[in-house]
């Protein structure tokens, strides 16, 4: 993935932050499971935040989180929403935090975002005997029918190896060679058509391609959508895979 692309996010930080799906609280439930311990009093830190979806979540946990995040305009986003929330700038590849001084890294939806080559031995410093490294992605749910005809739009458009779902397609990229622990975790919300919509225009598949190149794919399916769902309201069915890893 280029930094540029990792980097699109800034430009709908705001969008993003409004439209983007959360996580449920099974997947919480799993990490306490996985890792074997608490989240309340655990000192954590969720890198790749953006505007701290899943920062907010593990904080309201009682967890003691850092939030790690490159954009500038996702951290402001983010500071703004949860200001009392630590927030420094970096990456994986090169972890801006003290040896040793984690319990557990979080990655939302950003493993793959970084060079594992450099990450991994990044969250083996950083964390203390017996720490843990999480990632997870939360999928668009492709046996839902609509959600797959969607999806073969989106890669008629972008290309076959490319979507706006936040398909779990990059879960293969998970680190190798480690012991890992995995769930697959079915959820779903009811959002309304301009709130779905929103949210796909929000990936960097179209952020990069530009607004114009964006608006003729999503006005074609505002009008698929309305017909399949003449109330204006979508349920999105997604799969969140979890993977985690003692180190």
């Amino acid at each position: 993935m280029t930094t540029n692309r990792a980097l699109s996010f800034d430009t709908a930080a705001a969008q993003y932050a409004a439209n983007r799906p959360s996580y449920p609280p099974a997947l919480l439930d799993a990490l306490e499971e996985t890792t074997g311990r608490s989240l309340n009093g655990a000192r954590i830190a969720d890198i790749g935040a953006g505007t701290g979806i899943a920062t907010a979540l593990l904080y309201d946990r009682g967890a003691q989180v850092i939030a790690v995040e490159p954009g500038p305009g996702m951290a402001a986003e983010l500071h703004r929403a949860l200001p009392d929330i630590p927030l420094v700038r970096g990456d994986g590849n090169r972890l801006p935090l003290a040896t040793a001084s984690l319990d557990l890294i979080t990655y939302a939806q950003s493993w793959h975002w970084t060079d594992p080559a450099k990450a991994l031995p990044e969250a083996r410093r950083a964390l203390r005997p017996g720490g843990a490294l999480a990632l997870w992605w939360n999928g668009a749910d492709h046996a839902v029918g609509w959600i797959a005809e969607q999806d073969t739009r989106l890669r008629t458009f972008f290309g076959a190896n490319d979507s706006a779902h936040g398909a779990a397609d990059h879960s293969p990229q998970t680190p190798q060679g480690l012991d890992v622990a995995q769930r697959t975790l079915h959820w779903s919300r009811r959002v309304p058509l301009t709130t779905h919509l929103a949210n796909l225009a929000s990936h960097s598949a179209f952020l990069v391609r530009g607004m114009a190149s964006a608006d003729a794919f999503l006005t074609d399916e505002r009008a698929r959508l309305s017909a399949l769902f003449p109330d204006g309201t979508i349920e999105e069915s997604y799969v969140v895979r979890l993977t985690v890893a003692v180190l």
